[in-house]
């Protein structure tokens, strides 16, 4: 697991909502952290982003939450790839989400693309950057499409 963990931190208060657990949007934000550091660490950082003025945007964002995560836990996030378009860059990412003591607390599914920043409209990716996705740690459901 530690290999792909991309995210590690402390919960903090203004994460808790009014139950004293932590707030459903920020499962949300603690994965696309994690999903921005992955990217960052294979040498996809934000600015080459801006230069080719293409950004990550998601269609779907599914979560199944499975134990509370409560003020001041220390959690991680794991990343995995489960599936990549190799045509158009299409993909699917599952996160899971892990308390101090291991146990799974979340896995977040999420689908996306490639929005170009300028035109609005969904684009392809720089064929160097396929090589890049295809270093993302790999669940054991991964499939590739060439089509």
């Amino acid at each position: 697991m530690e290999n792909n963990i991309f995210y590690e931190g402390q919960v903090l208060w203004s994460q808790i909502d009014a139950n004293r657990h932590l707030r459903h949007s920020a499962y949300a934000d603690f994965c696309a952290q994690a999903r921005s550091n992955m990217l960052n660490t294979l040498g996809l950082s934000l600015d080459q982003f801006a230069k080719q003025k293409i950004g990550p945007i998601l269609f779907r964002e599914e979560l199944i939450y499975k134990r509370e995560i409560q003020l001041d836990e220390y959690i991680k996030v794991e990343i995995l790839l489960t599936k990549l378009n190799l045509k158009n860059a299409r993909f699917s990412f599952q996160h899971i989400i892990y308390k101090e003591n291991r146990e799974k607390a979340a896995e977040v599914n999420v689908d996306g693309a490639w929005l170009n920043l300028i035109e609005r409209k969904l684009t392809d990716i720089p064929v160097a950057w396929y090589e890049v996705l295809k270093k993302i740690p790999k669940a054991e459901s991964y499939i590739e499409i060439n089509v």
